[in-house]
């Protein structure tokens, strides 16, 4: 009676071990695969941005992450579609973020 709770405790103990191990490796795949993701965004960039308009968006992506990302998203995007002919200097990615600001900032108003 002792010896078969001592298997069944051994075998589950197993169990969780190997589910344990299944999910970091799971878990590792998926941060491979998004570092992946991000590394060809990086390089989509370097290609499209000059060194300046990517020094300004590394900058807004410090101060508003989720804005950086959205124009990095369409950025992406716009080259992948053959619409992107030329660099984007600052000049150019100033207007954009501002764009892609207007649409997506809301606003916030307290009435007395």
């Amino acid at each position: 009676m002792v010896e078969d709770i001592e298997e069944i405790r051994k075998r589950k103990l197993m169990e969780l071990q190997k589910r344990l191990a299944e999910q970091q490796k799971a878990q590792e795949e998926a941060a491979r695969q998004q570092a992946e993701v991000e590394a060809q965004i990086q390089a989509i960039l370097r290609r499209i941005l000059t060194p300046e308009a990517r020094e300004r968006l590394l900058r807004v992506k410090l101060v508003r992450p989720e804005l950086a990302q959205q124009v990095e998203l369409i950025l992406v995007q716009l080259y992948q579609t053959g619409q992107i002919r030329e660099r984007i200097d600052d000049t150019k990615l100033k207007k954009i973020l501002a764009q892609i600001d207007a649409r997506t900032r809301r606003e916030f108003r307290i009435k007395w």
